[in-house]
């Protein structure tokens, strides 16, 4: 049986970077293990089979200022310059989301949006990234106005359907992520490096995985190699002592027994139309009308030129139950779900050479650059001792 010097549990970003960090720098013998059929986590990518790129788990778009990580992750691609741009559609108008300056005329006329325009320039100044929650609290009436009509328009249906709730129920930090930005930069992100794989994300997390140091399993459940007993870890019922970097749902690992942490899950409508394109933007957000959240079309992500022929997915957001075929996605955070976060937590480190790692296992949102950033930095401490 071969011996390992290091177990990791999951070929997302967080887990792939890090079996790649302790294989080539660490010079360790890394077990990765993956419950799925493939590498790449959530931002897996495939062909389909109309010979159009797809996300298989929704659009991931590349962004970071970053640049320890834009050039870590350029070992292992090249990249297609792609600046993401979302409209929302709200009644006849297709407006920019975030809500910046040009949403602005478009919801209000040229005139009185001008008006306003000075009067948020005014207040915050240009360039800002303003809460659609802090800017409902102004005193100034016309500003309140413009904050309602965000707040009614484009934020508050389309955050009841993606979260089943009502925004002063969601957290802040949640809710921050949705700005109303006082710029006529139409970007969906102002980051310094933005793109795509130019062959994909699936081709990136191979070129990483290809090491001789990291054996790969798919298909396998960490628990059907790993144990928990106590304070100690056996792999394949041999004691190790290793570090184990856990990547996945840290309520699971425990069997749940202090209650399922929420999540919100998605469900998706893939569509290939016999057409060139189908929309004007990569991602059209649905802010009042439609089941759905947004639909996003890949040709405008990728930059594939296939004439007569394009594949559109729709999203459907829900509560995730635990049930087979479903994932969890995001993390509901309330003081209620982080205490009983926090239970499952105090259990893993009674493990020492425990390490819980990514939005699953450290239960909160973190972009692809902010993981990689934290496996890059988990694994310099591991190297360091």
């Amino acid at each position: 049986m071969p011996s390992y010097d290091a177990i990791i549990i999951g070929a997302g970003f967080a887990g792939a970077v890090a079996a790649r960090e302790l294989a080539e720098r660490g010079s360790m013998r890394v077990l990765l293990l993956e419950r799925r059929s493939h590498i790449a986590g959530n931002a897996y990518d495939r062909t389909d089979a109309s010979g159009i790129l797809i996300h298989e788990y929704g659009p991931h778009i590349f962004h970071t200022n970053q640049k320890r990580v834009f050039d870590y992750l350029s070992r292992f691609t090249q990249w297609r310059n792609y600046q993401h741009r979302v409209v929302a559609k709200v009644h006849e108008h297709l407006m920019p989301v975030p809500f910046n300056l040009t949403s602005l005329r478009l919801a209000f006329g040229e005139e009185q949006g001008a008006k306003l325009e000075q009067k948020l320039l005014d207040a915050y100044g240009p360039e800002q990234k303003i809460g659609i929650l802090e800017l409902r609290q102004s005193s100034d009436p016309d500003l309140a106005m413009v904050a309602d009509y965000i707040y009614e328009h484009v934020f508050l249906h389309y955050t009841m359907k993606q979260w089943g709730t009502s925004p002063e129920e969601i957290d802040p930090n949640t809710t921050a992520r949705v700005p109303v930005f006082l710029s006529r930069d139409d970007r969906y992100f102002q980051d310094q490096y933005q793109g795509m794989p130019l062959h994909g994300y699936t081709p990136l997390f191979e070129r990483m995985l290809d090491h001789p140091n990291i054996t790969l399993c798919l298909n396998t459940p960490a628990e059907s190699r790993l144990r928990l007993t106590d304070d100690k870890m056996f792999l394949d019922g041999e004691r190790f002592e290793g570090p184990v970097i856990y990547t996945g749902a840290l309520d699971e690992l425990f069997s749940c027994q202090y209650g399922r942490l929420p999540y919100r899950t998605l469900d998706f409508q893939f569509e290939t139309l016999p057409q060139d394109t189908f929309q004007s933007h990569g991602t059209v957000n649905y802010t009042i009308s439609e089941e759905y959240t947004r639909i996003t079309e890949f040709k405008h992500l990728t930059g594939q030129t296939m004439p007569g022929i394009t594949t559109i997915v729709k999203e459907y957001s829900r509560a995730y139950d635990g049930a087979s075929g479903t994932i969890p996605y995001y993390a509901v955070i309330s003081p209620e779900s982080r205490a009983c976060y926090e239970q499952y937590r105090l259990l893993s480190s009674r493990y020492s050479n425990f390490h819980p790692l990514g939005r699953l296992a450290e239960y909160q949102y973190y972009n692809m650059d902010a993981i990689t950033e934290r496996a890059l930095l988990l694994c310099d401490e591991l190297l360091a001792r």
